[in-house]
């Protein structure tokens, strides 16, 4: 094997692997934060009848729902007081919209 080769070679691993780790660390925490955020389209989303916007739940499917729950108000839900959105076990630690809603919600005792 020729020595240029492996040089080039070790040029390059180096390199890509240094612009790798860059765009990784580049990630803002908003932008890690949309990563963790829960879907309106994530599997246990639908079974729960999640809603990111409380107001926007369906009332004949989930009849339990009464204007003025959402996760900010939900026993559930782990975001920080006056937060835009926060944690929620139910979703495996996922962040969910402090003005969401899904119909494990459990009012705050």
């Amino acid at each position: 094997m020729n020595t240029a080769n492996v040089c080039r070679r070790n040029f390059l691993l180096v390199n890509v692997t240094a612009i790798a780790s860059a765009a990784l660390l580049a990630k803002t925490p908003a932008a890690l934060a949309a990563d963790n955020q829960v879907r309106e389209t994530d599997p246990t989303a639908q079974s729960l009848g999640y809603r990111a916007d409380a107001t926007h739940v369906d009332k004949t499917k989930y009849p339990a729902y009464i204007a003025g729950q959402n996760c900010a108000n939900c026993a559930l839900y782990q975001g920080q007081a006056n937060s835009s959105s926060g944690a929620c076990p139910i979703f495996g630690g996922k962040i969910v919209s402090a003005a969401g809603w899904c119909s494990a919600y459990a009012k705050k005792g």
